[in-house]
């Protein structure tokens, strides 16, 4: 899986490249390593950083608090989920593509830099990279039974709308606190396992 996971994070550098954002200049990017996860996440992938580049230093101010953060970073951990590399190539491509988009400068969250990229590379290579994917889409794509009943402990359901999603830990709170965001009705939990 290993071998599977550099291969095609090879062609996505080449493709990349091909389109002039050059993801291995050392001197703008940083230094980038990709593994498979350790452990079986939710999420398609995640790029963590380190050593920030002190001249990129932004302090944000929310009320009294005072937030820093780094626009550039010197190091990039790349991470994707194992379930990921059993989905198509397109797919893992694209789950690729979109954490070396974090890499760039400026882009370390989905905010308009990331945009920026992501709309470009979409409209250059065909891409559909976005901040959220769907692990029920891309399952269906990919020629895999997906069965949420496996995975999920509650089924919440919404009262009004029919809207319904699937969680492994629920909130004891969780009825009385949140509402659904299409309808703003209250919802209902079914208990999938014991």
């Amino acid at each position: 899986m290993e071998e599977k996971l550099n291969n095609i994070y090879n062609e996505c550098l080449k493709e990349l490249k091909d389109i002039g954002i050059d993801i291995l200049n050392n001197k703008n990017v940083g230094v980038i390593d990709i593994n498979i996860s350790k452990r079986n996440n939710k999420r398609y992938g995640c790029c963590k950083q380190e050593e920030p580049d002190k001249s990129s230093k932004i302090i944000e101010k929310k009320g009294f608090k005072r937030i820093v953060k780094y626009q550039i970073y010197k190091k990039h951990h790349i991470e994707i989920s194992p379930w990921v590399l059993k989905l198509n190539n397109d797919i893992i491509k694209n789950t690729i593509i979109h954490e070396l988009i974090h890499c760039l400068p400026y882009c370390n969250n989905h905010g308009k830099e990331f945009k920026k990229y992501a709309k470009y590379i979409n409209q250059n290579l065909g891409y559909n990279i976005a901040t959220l994917g769907n692990k029920k889409e891309d399952y269906i794509k990919s020629n895999i039974q997906y069965n949420e009943n496996e995975l999920y402990k509650y089924k919440i359901i919404c009262n009004k709308c029919g809207q319904e999603f699937y969680r492994k830990r629920l909130n004891k709170n969780f009825l009385r606190k949140y509402r659904c965001g299409k309808c703003g009705s209250k919802f209902s939990v079914i208990s999938i396992k014991p």
